[in-house]
């Protein structure tokens, strides 16, 4: 039989793994000792490991770790993006890695998807101006779900997720993406632009790219004024994707746009920080992935994965090294 160690942040482990993923993992692996922060791993402990089964807070995969585990064969992250744990010394060594981005892409799409039909209704701009007014504006101009278009920048898991989604609707998608290639963006029902072009067409731009250096403030002042008008922002992904200085200036001079962010840099913004009087912009506390309970799908999603290993069966969400090929 594996043996194994639940390793994370322990304030989260009971709302990932479950008493169902956990009966389902301990089928499978020998728990040798409590569920345990990364600080508390010691080289006794994981010399007989051959699985760590972690999300948020989990170790990083150091080529001390590694050294003090011979034995680790897969690391199962309930959670997201493996950059914090993988490393060099990992993928050499051949520690297998799986992840449950898919479950959190999933539901930051089904976010995005009631945002962006909501925005081309002007939801949120009529709640906040019968607000502020004391009474109920009459319904204009809304550009409605019927051939209106949604850019969304990136067609990563969260980017194909929400194309899927929002592929069921009577919408025009357009993507910018550099790394993806047309014909592959087109069978998902997406047309590739420029990031120029995204902005100043589309009624809707939703961002579900991750924060790199070239991403970091990608969205300023000229992308900004380029937008067309009534046109709504939605952000889902990181709040460093935006100079919100600039988003601030722009919404203060184009009171026709608005901008729904469920991620902010900081986050939350700072007391007093403009985005929260302003009337054309609404700010969500990162409601957009997994919370609480709905987390225990990723557990649930481990296991199965942890199923699939022992049975010598293909990982149907590992992740590979860069440059490798990529499971399904």
């Amino acid at each position: 039989m594996l043996t194994g160690l639940y390793v994370m942040d322990l304030a989260r482990f009971p709302e990932v793994y479950g008493e169902d993923a956990r009966a389902a993992i301990e089928k499978q692996v020998q728990i040798l000792a409590p569920p345990l922060t990364a600080d508390l791993l010691t080289p006794e402990l994981l010399a007989e490991v051959d699985v760590l089964v972690t999300a948020w807070g989990g170790p990083q995969l150091t080529a001390s770790l590694l050294a003090a585990a011979p034995r680790l064969r897969l690391v199962l992250y309930g959670a997201g993006s493996v950059r914090s744990v993988v490393t060099p010394e990992s993928w050499a060594r051949g520690v297998r890695v799986t992840t449950a981005n898919e479950v959190i892409a999933a539901s930051v799409a089904e976010f995005a998807l009631a945002q962006v039909l909501y925005a081309l209704k002007h939801g949120w701009r009529y709640v906040l101006s019968a607000r502020s007014r004391g009474s109920l504006p009459r319904a204009t101009d809304e550009p409605g779900a019927s051939g209106s278009v949604i850019g969304l920048m990136s067609l990563g898991a969260t980017g194909r997720a929400t194309a899927r989604l929002l592929g069921r609707h009577d919408l025009v998608l357009q993507a910018y993406d550099p790394y993806v290639d047309p014909g592959a963006a087109a069978a998902w029902g997406v047309r590739l632009v420029s990031l120029e072009e995204l902005f100043a067409t589309s009624d809707v731009v939703s961002l579900h790219a991750p924060v790199l250096p070239e991403t970091r403030k990608i969205v300023g002042f000229e992308l900004l004024r380029a937008m067309k008008r009534d046109a709504t922002l939605i952000n889902t992904a990181r709040g460093a994707l935006i100079n919100e200085d600039a988003l601030v200036d722009v919404l203060q001079e184009r009171p026709d746009l608005f901008a729904v962010l469920d991620v902010t840099h900081p986050e939350p913004p700072l007391p007093g920080s403009p985005l929260y009087s302003l009337p054309n912009v609404v700010v969500t506390p990162h409601l957009a992935g997994t919370l609480n309970t709905e987390r225990r799908r990723q557990g649930r999603l481990m296991a199965e994965e942890l199923a699939r290993f022992v049975a010598g069966e293909p990982l149907q969400h590992e992740v590979f090294e860069a440059g490798q090929a990529t499971s399904a």
